[in-house]
């Protein structure tokens, strides 16, 4: 089945290459000729109108929802209500018959508007120049003397400014990443100086090897951090 941007595709090419008018194009392509005329207009197919889902049932409770919510931010934590409170609330005191998944839905809505939730935040990633390093090995598929052979690159990126290093090795035992962690420090004049981030700490213990490496390369500085779940981070 094709989507919406294909189909808009297809209708005005027909229009611009064949001459076709509106009825022909509806016809041909088995649409509304408002969808047509929608093509004609615009290569970028409209947003669905996405209606809005009514709770009669939880609609005529609202307004009390809303006011202990309401009501509960003036209060300590401990003696706030929760969604399930709420939910035993409205069923015994007031007889309603609601779903308790609904009502908790909308106390958590209610509490993100009124800023005491939980919602979306985004933490940006601040480097300083030089300061830290992410290391990693990769697999790497050669033709080497006529033979297709897996080899291991070894990578390390400045976390700030995107600059790496890249070695290719038979291996990617301790003795590898010592090599390539000290050949491309000397590339770098020194840096980093702080952290050295391994993305693969489980299998290759980067912890220890990054302190051996820091301590063969003479930077006391250096500190090992590791099993960090982040990728490498874009060139500032």
């Amino acid at each position: 089945m094709r989507s919406r941007v294909e189909l808009f595709e297809s209708i005005r090419r027909d229009a611009r290459l064949e001459g076709m008018g509106v009825r022909a194009l509806a016809k041909k392509h088995h649409v509304h000729r408002r969808t047509v005329r929608q093509a004609l207009a615009n290569a970028v197919p409209p947003e669905r109108k996405v209606a809005e889902r009514r709770c009669p049932v939880l609609d005529a409770w609202k307004p009390l929802i809303q006011a202990w919510v309401t009501t509960d931010e003036r209060l300590p934590k401990k003696q706030r209500h929760t969604a399930h409170r709420v939910w035993e609330r409205l069923v015994a005191e007031h007889g309603a018959r609601v779903g308790e998944s609904t009502v908790r839905k909308y106390v958590a809505r209610l509490r993100r508007e009124l800023g005491g939730g939980v919602g979306q935040v985004a933490v940006p990633q601040v480097h300083r120049p030089g300061e830290e390093a992410e290391v990693d090995f990769a697999e790497l598929w050669v033709w080497l003397e006529g033979a297709l052979t897996k080899l291991w690159l070894f990578t390390m990126r400045l976390s700030c400014s995107g600059r790496a290093v890249h070695r290719a090795f038979a291996t990617q035992a301790q003795e590898a990443f010592l090599r390539a962690t000290l050949r491309g420090s000397p590339t770098w004049a020194g840096c980093p100086t702080g952290s050295v981030t391994t993305t693969s700490a489980p299998r290759w213990r980067g912890s220890s090897r990054a302190a051996t490496a820091s301590r063969m390369s003479g930077s006391s500085r250096c500190a090992a951090t590791t099993g960090s779940t982040r990728s490498f981070a874009s060139p500032a």
